[in-house]
Parts: structure tokens; C-alpha cells; sequence
């Protein structure tokens, strides 16, 4: 994902009409940047913005607010922001000049962290918002058309997701027919590389009734897959009809009840919160896909220790025998950091060696790097960059011999395809696997959100290609 995404078409010469149609609505454009949890966040705001009178449009040009929902987790997260901003603001400055108004606002993460300075260093900017606040958004933006420059980054004291609109049909139905829902937010583990909990807080719950009643209605409007979200979604608990404590392997379940929901999925875990009721569920619920996403980080326990993971190597590797012992055709996948201060040629090695042991289906692998306000930022003996890209030169490359050796796998079995879109090719169909891999097939007398039995055939270099089963 490149900033210059946001621009993406020529902006309009001066010689174009400066107002916009009688009648014509307002439109916002969201660019989301980073996790899923970003790209659900992106679509409750679209929703609540639509009691504002806002529709979504696909060009920064034709939009009279421009939403940057951001992320922290990566590198340079901030630069890019500010980089995009630049952007916009020509691009504001060019539409004033024609008689055009536009709003610029930040969202997300880099929002929650960097509030105040966005405001200094970008006087273009008219709003910012943070993750805990954006069902304030419509109250902000008449706000900022009153002449304020807004900044809402305090947590707020009621349930955002109370104060939402729910999924809207049409919207829903534009958007696919897997969709994702946050059931969890925040985190207490305090990881020392990670700024999540000074982003996004304290681990929250959703209750069941509000999980619930969501995914009905999202079910309703035509999705098949939902994928559950959180920080660490595996900590999610709540309150059951008789007051006993459920867990997400009790959630999964009652989604499982769902009429229209064919398959469940969650992300992301920590090994710390899989529990023996969630183990279970992926032997015994059909509907739970047969994919975990379970980040070990590193491969040392004295770096595991230093990140403050609170697990060792062994734990982790006895945790996926158990996991796999309960579902033997489970793929998993995992994150893995290199380059940790202190990081030395032994550490490495054994993360290369938990890699061997685990086998891996998919991971993401990044070269650390420092996030102010986290304690792995104070931390000496960091890590030169040309160590860190050769580690995760050789990472990636084990990374993907085993991604490829499980796509090679796949070559002959017989699985159910969830159709999502149409293929490049005429009469070809792009569905998803239940290892979440993109799969090509051309088929007939079938429609997108049906399932169907294919036979995998051969496995490119990014997705795979199947037959229709009679």
C-alpha cells in the first residue's frame, strides 16, 4: 500500500465547474491503512457517517471530507501520515481556490498517539479522531463546520458500539459476503515492542447480545464468512442468559446458529488465551475454519522474555501439538519480529528452528523497529539494519518454501469454496479456501457467496487453480 494511492486521478484543472450539482450529496473518501481491525473501523464510520448525509466515494478529488484511518503497528507509520497530508493539502488548497470545500481528518491509531502534533504540523488538517471515539464523528464534523479544529483522542466513558448505526444492508451486500466484527479491543499484556495498549486501551469485550444481534444482521444481509477481531481476540469473555462466564470457543458457537453464517474465523490470538474451550471448538464446530493465526514473535525465550511475551518456545510448540491434535488439518499462521535489541546470531537461529518445527501455511515476518513510548525504545544494544535485513532475508525465505510446500500440498484434494468475486478471465470465479488461500475456478450456474466442491489442480505463485467437483 503506497500513500500515493490517495490521488487516484488527475486533480481537476481550474477551468472545471467549482460547485457541485444541485442536490448532489456529500461524499467521503476513507483511505485505511493496517489491520483488519482498521478496515471494520473504516466501515462503522462509513455507516455513521451516512446519517450525516455522506456516501462513500473511491477518489480523494471527488470528496468533500477525506478520512486517513491510520496504523501505528508498522514502520514509519507516522511519516507516511504526514506524507499523505502534504498531499491532501495541495490537493484542499487547489479545490479552495475553485470555490470547493474539503475536510481533511485523521483517524486510527497514529491519531490516538500523535493528536496533538498532527494539529501543529498539519494546519490543513481540520479534524482528528481516535479508535475509541470515532461514533463521535458526525458531533465532530458539525464541529469543524461551525469553524473548530477538532481533536477527540480521550477514551470515551460510553460504549462506542452502542452509539453506532447497524451494518447497513446495501452497503454490506457492496461490500462482499465475508465481512469482519471487532468482538474485543485493547490489550493488557504490554508486549515491549508493541504500542497497541496506549492506542487502543485496556481489553474490552463486546457483550454477547451486541455480537450477536451485529452478526444477524450481517448475516441477513448476505455474508457467509465472518471473520471476529480483536487485539487479542481469544481474551474475549462475557456473560451467558444463566450469568455463567462464556469464552470466544462459547461465542463461536452461538454464531455457529446463525442462519446464512457457513464459516467463522478469528484473529489475532496470544498463545496466553488458548484455552481448552476454544481447542475444543476447532474439533467440534464445522463452521470454524480450519486456520489459526497465532504469533510467537520469537523463537528465544531470553528475547521472548525481554518482549515481555510471557511464554517460552516450548510452550508454543506444546500449545500447536495440542491444537493440532484436536484439528490435524489445521494451517496456522504467525508473526514473527527480528532484529529485537539484544537480538543475537543464537536467538535467530532458534526462531529458524520454531519456524522448522511449527510449519507454517502463511506468517508475516519485520525487521523491529522502535515505537516511541514503548519500553523496547529505552532498550540498548539495538540491532544494526543490514543484521536485520539479512535475518529476515533468510526468515522470508524459509517462510515462503513452507507456504508454497502447503499450497503444493493442496494439489488433488477436494475442498468447499466459498465464492467471492468475479475473476479476471470470462466465466472465472475467485473463491477462498478454508486455509483462507485465493482460489481460481471456472464455473457455471453458480453465484458469488455460493459453496462448492472443487478439486485443487495446481498452485501459482499467489493463489491456486481448481476444477468443479460433479
Amino acid at each position: 500500500m503506497t500513500d500515493q494511492s490517495l490521488l487516484t486521478h488527475p486533480v481537476p484543472d481550474a477551468s472545471a465547474s467549482s460547485q457541485p450539482p444541485a442536490g448532489r450529496p456529500k461524499k467521503v473518501f476513507v483511505k485505511t491503512y493496517g489491520c483488519q481491525m482498521n478496515v471494520y473501523d473504516s466501515d462503522r464510520m462509513t455507516d455513521a457517517l451516512a446519517r450525516d448525509g455522506y456516501v462513500p466515494t473511491d477518489t480523494a478529488e471527488d470528496a468533500d471530507l477525506v478520512l486517513l484511518n491510520t496504523c501505528h503497528i508498522r514502520e514509519k507509520a507516522a511519516e507516511k501520515v504526514y506524507s499523505a497530508l502534504g498531499r491532501l493539502r495541495e490537493l484542499k488548497k487547489k479545490k479552495g481556490a475553485e470555490g470547493r470545500e474539503m475536510m481533511i481528518g485523521v483517524a486510527g491509531c497514529v491519531a490516538q498517539a500523535e493528536g496533538d502534533e498532527i494539529l501543529r504540523r498539519a494546519p490543513a488538517v481540520d479534524l482528528v479522531i481516535g479508535p475509541q471515539t470515532y461514533h463521535r464523528l458526525p458531533d465532530a464534523l458539525r464541529r469543524v463546520r461551525g469553524g473548530e479544529r477538532v481533536l477527540e483522542t480521550d477514551y470515551a466513558i460510553e460504549d462506542k458500539f452502542e452509539h453506532l448505526p447497524a451494518p447497513d444492508k446495501a452497503r454490506t451486500l457492496a461490500r462482499g459476503v465475508t465481512a469482519f466484527l471487532t468482538v474485543q479491543e485493547g490489550c493488557d499484556k504490554f508486549c515491549t515492542f508493541c504500542v497497541v495498549p496506549y492506542t487502543r486501551g485496556s481489553e474490552v469485550s463486546r457483550p454477547l447480545a451486541q455480537v450477536v444481534a451485529e452478526a444477524e444482521k450481517l448475516a441477513a444481509a448476505g455474508v457467509r464468512e465472518l471473520t471476529l477481531l480483536g487485539q487479542n481476540v481469544n481474551a474475549w469473555h462475557g456473560e451467558g442468559e444463566g450469568g455463567q462466564t462464556l469464552r470466544l470457543g462459547d461465542l463461536l458457537h452461538r454464531l455457529a446458529e446463525i442462519p446464512g453464517l457457513a464459516r467463522l474465523r478469528y484473529t489475532t490470538s496470544h498463545p496466553r488465551d488458548m484455552d481448552d474451550s476454544l481447542i475444543a471448538a476447532h474439533a467440534t464446530l464445522p463452521a470454524l475454519m480450519p486456520y489459526l493465526h497465532l504469533p510467537v514473535q520469537s523463537g528465544s525465550d531470553r528475547i521472548l522474555k525481554a518482549m515481555n511475551r510471557r511464554h517460552t518456545a516450548s510452550d508454543y510448540i506444546a500449545l500447536i501439538t495440542r491444537i493440532r491434535a484436536a484439528r490435524p488439518d489445521l494451517a496456522l499462521s504467525g508473526d514473527f519480529i527480528v532484529g529485537f535489541p539484544g537480538e543475537t546470531d543464537q536467538d535467530f537461529e532458534e526462531t529458524l528452528e520454531v519456524v522448522k518445527a511449527v510449519g507454517y501455511a502463511q506468517a508475516f515476518s519485520f525487521k523491529y523497529s522502535t515505537r516511541p513510548g514503548t519500553p523496547g525504545a529505552e532498550l540498548k544494544d539495538q540491532v544494526s539494519e543490514a543484521v536485520k535485513a539479512e535475518r529476515l532475508e533468510r526468515l522470508q525465505a524459509l517462510l515462503l518454501s513452507q507456504q508454497q510446500a502447503f499450497n503444493q500440498a493442496c494439489i488433488g484434494r477436494d475442498i468447499d469454496l466459498l465464492l467471492e468475486k468475479p475473476g479476471r478471465m470470462p466465466g472465472q470465479l475467485i473463491g477462498r479456501s478454508p486455509w483462507l488461500q485465493s482460489v481460481n475456478v471456472d464455473a457455471k450456474g453458480v453465484e458469488i457467496g455460493d459453496i462448492i466442491r472443487v478439486r485443487i489442480t495446481a498452485a501459482g505463485p499467489n493463489s491456486l487453480f481448481a476444477d468443479v467437483v460433479d
